[in-house]
């Protein structure tokens, strides 16, 4: 089984426009509202596997009645109820360009994030890998990352890690560490306060900075480049070939769920990867974000090339 959270969903609201009008009525005639947060994408690329997995995470008022209901019935609901009401993430599409306006989202008091936590802990039972993805809800410590991943070491379940800013360095600086991150070179920099570039070698000397420390998998996102990872001591840089990107939005939540299912069946380094970064073109190559489809898995596949560097 593998487990989802996100802790700040939301309804994705997408307006397909042909023009984007400032300061004017602008009217929409094809309109798609879905559950959305970056962890929900995972969640339907691991169901678009065939995968056994369980979504958890905050949801309240109206709009969270709305994501629980419009989740497909094979991934199993085990969301916290907050006061709080979910939050819209607005998608304007007009003219190749895409505008969006992003709430927020709910305020969770200290009783609700207590709540959460121990929610958490009650769900685990059956679990073997947990993902962690996007933004924390305001109200939540910036270090709640490194308290659930304390919890999922305690009952030795493995954890996949994606985020970014001060709640990635908290667990970075932490005690207890996930069992595989999984930033981008922008991120790497921000995290360091240096650049990071492509060259091999100095991502070689990056990931071997004391900050990473502990952490069995960094298995970094290059883009159109592929991928750079460590596993252990050993380093691969991952070839991808060149596709048709038709929407590259939620290709590193769909790469995390190939990471999250390598784990669940014990895949060798190469196999882990190989996955991962398929699963990550396959949806960039569909309309629908957190989708794939498993008809071209087995031809991009046989395309890439994982080699150790």
């Amino acid at each position: 089984m593998i487990l989802t959270v996100t802790l700040n969903p939301s309804i994705d609201i997408s307006y397909p426009l042909e023009e984007f009008k400032l300061d004017t009525v602008n009217r929409v005639s094809d309109v798609s509202k879905t559950p959305g947060g970056k962890g929900l994408n995972v969640a339907r690329v691991l169901n678009d596997l065939k995968e056994s997995v369980t979504a958890t995470g905050c949801v309240g008022g109206e709009n969270g009645e709305f994501l629980l209901h419009h989740l497909p019935e094979s991934i199993q609901n085990r969301f916290y109820k907050i006061s709080g009401d979910t939050r819209n993430c607005i998608a304007i599409l007009h003219e190749g360009k895409q505008t969006e306006i992003l709430e927020h989202g709910p305020f969770l008091d200290q009783d609700e994030v207590d709540g959460f936590a121990n929610h958490f802990k009650y769900i685990l039972g059956d679990v073997d890998v947990i993902t962690m993805s996007g933004s924390l809800p305001v109200g939540m410590p910036v270090d709640f990352y490194q308290h659930l991943i304390r919890i999922s070491n305690t009952f030795g379940k493995k954890t996949v890690l994606d985020c970014s800013g001060n709640a990635l360095k908290a667990v970075l600086e932490g005690d207890d560490k996930p069992t595989v991150i999984k930033p981008n070179t922008e991120e790497l920099a921000q995290l360091l306060g240096q650049d990071v570039g492509l060259n091999l070698e100095e991502l070689k000397a990056v990931l071997k900075q004391p900050l990473f420390d502990g952490i069995e998998w960094i298995i970094v996102s290059l883009g159109a480049d592929g991928a750079f990872a460590k596993h252990g001591s050993t380093f691969y840089k991952v070839d991808i070939p060149k596709i048709e990107v038709v929407n590259p939005v939620g290709s590193g939540d769909s790469t995390v769920a190939g990471i999250a299912s390598g784990l669940a069946n014990d895949e060798d380094d190469q196999a882990l990867l190989t996955k991962a970064n398929v699963l990550g073109m396959l949806n960039a190559q569909e309309k629908t974000t957190g989708h794939v489809n498993m008809s071209n898995y087995n031809e991009l596949y046989d395309r890439l090339i994982v080699r150790e560097v």
